[in-house]
């Protein structure tokens, strides 16, 4: 009898902070499970790869990325350092011309691999799995519940039948939810999409029916009914095996280098004053106008907060750190976001609604004042304020999700969230959320026994 060979999982996360982390959490949960991990990246990002996994049991394979493509300047590997998201779609295309020189990789691994765990914007990996004969799972970081909306928008056509862009329609499934064509990125909720992003999605989407099934960045109990019905009706299957951020170990010591924020919100807490958190991720393009009417709102809200930014967003508020500096602190530097939550001051997350900015806010137990800016952060607000109610919403004053928000609106939810009777309910909602996400990772947990159906479906699945 021949030794069976133990498992080998290849990971190939897309070139984005947001979409990278996850998968690099699941990496440090495989290995835990002692499935040996090699992650794919380009030369460029594997420095903060490799800082941010320190397991050097972890192989690290790095490949060019292509260079010369329309639109991306020499030296960009990640889509932080795009001049402009509008460059999205090139980027994403680009990392096809990388298929070569990662089936050559493949092919010369000691290890054969028994699956690859891609992310789902690099759905060219459906096609070198197969040629090896191993199954590939793609990563899609976002919500079962965003993810099932936006399927369903393009199969049932809901949106069809409105007659303007902030007209209300619902789902035959889910007939309780109201949304409208604004809430889904352009051009998704056009009537008849089209263009470079409809054509790359329509790319994945190809590849994702091929594909093993789909890994998803959250747990059975957050969205039960969206994750039944996405495995009943849509499909490749889902496999909830987060919220991942909790695969991360906390961070005990006290002496490295963000000690300023620190040090200030330890003050807060024995002034026993609570910290609204706001940080809005690093990829929403905000205009000029509309930051500085957050800034206003957040000045006459006189609540206190931490606002984690850029200097270049600062750039366009002339004077106001000064204003403040008696009750906030502006920090300009990276920062663990997670370990900001879950410092005690933070009573509140003013956020964008990026779905890992979502899960860290559920597990930190803090409630979420909501205001989307891009991609499915729309969908992920209606979520978190309609259908999970962990969070409140600033709404523009037109009516229109995509709308203006006033400074007198980011005011009066700020201070609802941290003082008022709705900012209570939500913040035992995000309570009771965060101890089910603590649950499903441990042992024996949903998201735990998830994962471990996972790695038997993919050994099994090695043909």
């Amino acid at each position: 009898m021949g030794t069976v060979a133990s498992p080998h999982f290849v990971i190939f996360p897309f070139m984005s902070h947001g979409h990278t982390i996850p998968l690099l959490h699941l990496a440090t949960l495989l290995r835990q499970r002692f499935i040996a991990v090699t992650v794919f990246t380009t030369p460029a990002n594997a420095p903060s790869i490799r800082d941010f996994l320190q397991d050097v049991s972890i192989s690290i394979i790095e490949l060019p990325f292509p260079k010369g493509v329309l639109g991306i300047p020499s030296g960009v590997e990640n889509t932080e350092k795009l001049p402009s998201m509008s460059y999205f779609y090139q980027f994403a295309s680009a990392t096809k011309l990388m298929k070569p020189l990662f089936e050559q990789a493949l092919s010369v691994l000691q290890h054969p691999p028994t699956c690859i765990i891609s992310d789902a914007f690099l759905g060219w990996t459906q096609e070198s799995a197969e040629k090896f004969g191993i199954p590939r799972y793609f990563f899609f970081g976002m919500s079962i519940f965003a993810t099932t909306l936006y399927q369903l928008l393009g199969i049932e056509r809901p949106h069809a039948e409105t007659t303007s862009p902030d007209e209300p329609f619902t789902f035959s499934s889910f007939p309780w939810l109201k949304l409208t064509r604004n809430d889904f990125e352009p051009p998704f909720g056009d009537l008849q999409p089209k263009g470079l992003a409809v054509d790359f999605m329509l790319e994945q989407g190809i590849s994702f029916a091929k594909s093993r099934g789909m890994i998803t960045n959250s747990l059975y109990k957050l969205e039960p009914r969206f994750a039944d019905y996405f495995n009943q009706h849509l499909g490749p299957k889902s496999w909830c095996v987060g919220p991942l951020c909790l695969a991360k170990q906390p961070i005990t010591t006290d002496n490295n280098k963000h000690e300023t924020w620190r040090k200030w919100l330890n003050n807060k807490l024995t002034e026993k004053q609570p910290v609204l958190y706001v940080a809005f991720g690093t990829q929403a393009e905000v205009s000029a106008e509309q930051i500085q009417e957050i800034a206003k709102g957040l000045e006459l809200s006189n609540t206190y907060f931490i606002w984690v930014t850029r200097q270049k967003v600062l750039d366009h508020l002339a004077g106001f750190e000064d204003r403040v500096k008696n009750r906030a602190l502006i920090v300009k530097e990276w920062v663990d976001q997670s370990e900001v939550l879950r410092h005690k001051s933070i009573k509140g997350f003013l956020s964008h609604c990026g779905w890992n900015s979502v899960l860290e806010s559920i597990c930190a137990k803090v409630p979420i004042l909501a205001l989307p800016f891009m991609a499915e952060q729309h969908i992920n607000a209606r979520m978190v304020t309609e259908e999970i109610g962990v969070g409140l919403r600033i709404m523009p004053r037109n009516g229109s999700v995509r709308g203006f928000v006033e400074a007198e609106e980011v005011e009066k939810m700020a201070r609802e969230l941290m003082e008022g009777e709705r900012g209570e309910g939500v913040r035992n909602k995000v309570k009771e959320l965060g101890e089910n996400a603590e649950e499903a990772v441990k042992e024996g947990g949903s998201s735990w026994s998830t994962l471990g159906l996972l790695i038997d479906d993919a050994c099994a699945g090695k043909l």
